[in-house]
């Protein structure tokens, strides 16, 4: 047991030096992120509202949610929307709560969630998605 460990040690090093020495050698890339041009908030929106619309699977869903309220902003109205649907055409009712639980850690005030919560209130009752006080949780 010992020596098969020990083997698979050295040839763990062994590759990881042949890696280093392969990379030192070739070009490396790098990225000049300001080069990039900067977003609207409105092409932010349109980004996120077309990316929800096209969504056809629960981890996309998820990966876009999370990619989106990374940003330090509040999303609009309409990227909640959108995921709000695309959540209930894929039956995710769970993730469909939780992008209201998501607005909720987001907004600085509570004055701002009711806010969400009554430009979301047609959608909400559209779709019978319930926020978690809803629930009861």
């Amino acid at each position: 047991m010992f020596g098969v460990r020990a083997a698979i040690k050295n040839a763990v090093v062994a590759r990881s030096v042949a890696i280093r020495s392969n990379a030192s050698s070739s070009l490396v890339a790098r990225r000049f992120y300001s080069e990039q041009p900067e977003e609207t908030y409105e092409q932010f929106t349109n980004r996120y509202v077309k990316f929800f619309e096209n969504v056809d699977d629960q981890f996309e869903l998820q990966r876009g949610l999370n990619n989106c309220f990374a940003y330090d902003l509040v999303p609009d109205v309409a990227i909640c929307e959108a995921a709000l649907r695309a959540a209930r055409r894929i039956d995710d009712f769970a993730t469909a709560s939780r992008v209201f639980e998501a607005l909720k850690i987001k907004v600085d005030k509570p004055s701002q969630y009711e806010d969400y919560l009554k430009a979301l209130k047609p959608v909400k009752d559209e779709l019978g998605v319930q926020t978690k006080e809803e629930l009861g949780l």
